[in-house]
């Protein structure tokens, strides 16, 4: 019978297309990946985040509708991510002694701001917690995957901007867009204030989107000091955005 047929034949197409959209978009698992990474802590696997964001990109495969005018990588991402951050919110995947080695440097940031009249150096936030610049620097390598804004910690898996994770969305109450007005603005003069290395980190991170490797490639220094400047610069601007930080 024809219509059965057809039908068979149908399903085997879908099915094929599939496959291919996995196979074609599996570089795209891995990218998303190793970029989030960058912001969690050294105990997160980028295996586990690739395992995961697979599940996520089948799915994305599966469901994607090329009627609905959306690119399917722009669908599959944040399938993908959406995948990710669910995984990561089911665990603790970030250690209390970390946050508080954040909230001490953060103090400290603030004090010394305020003394010096400037973004104190490393050596200096160092000396003011009675640590070397070694046990600073560590200090913030152990922090990484600290967030500007802990509403979250992530952005869910219909946001995905670097601007948008920062600031809730409430886009329906005119004086909450008047304030993420206020709170965007701070945030790009607090980046502007940032010495020049961290605020090239930032934008290579976030605006061109590379990993701490290829950052480290580019600056000539390695994946963990390209990671302990994206931790100062985080949290010096949660030192200057005390306000919308809860600080």
């Amino acid at each position: 019978m024809p219509a059965p047929r057809a039908l068979s034949l149908y399903r085997q197409t879908q099915a094929s297309s599939e496959d291919d959209y996995v196979a074609r978009h599996a570089s795209l698992v891995k990218r998303i990946a190793y970029h989030m990474v960058s912001r969690l802590p050294a105990s997160v696997e980028v295996d586990d985040l690739i395992q995961v964001g697979m599940m996520g990109l089948m799915e994305a495969a599966k469901n994607f509708d090329a009627s609905a005018g959306v690119l399917f990588e722009t669908f599959a991402s944040q399938r993908i991510r959406g995948a990710m951050l669910d995984e990561l919110r089911s665990a603790d995947w970030m250690p209390r002694q970390a946050r508080k080695h954040m909230r001490d440097i953060e103090a400290a940031l603030v004090k010394l701001g305020h003394t010096l009249g400037r973004a104190p150096l490393e050596s200096e936030v160092a000396s003011y917690l009675q640590l070397s610049l070694e046990e600073y620097q560590d200090m913030l390598t152990e922090a990484r995957g600290h967030q500007l804004v802990h509403l979250d910690d992530f952005e869910d898996d219909e946001e995905n901007h670097h601007s948008e994770h920062n600031v809730a969305d409430l886009a329906h109450n005119p004086l909450n867009q008047l304030s993420e007005t206020h709170f965007k603005q701070k945030l790009i003069e607090a980046i502007d204030a940032l010495p020049e290395r961290e605020k090239l980190v930032m934008a290579l991170y976030y605006d061109e989107e590379l990993n701490l490797k290829e950052i480290g490639a580019v600056l000539s220094v390695t994946e963990s000091r390209v990671c302990q400047l994206h931790s100062q610069a985080i949290a010096r601007l949660r030192a200057r955005l005390g306000d919308w930080t809860g600080q």
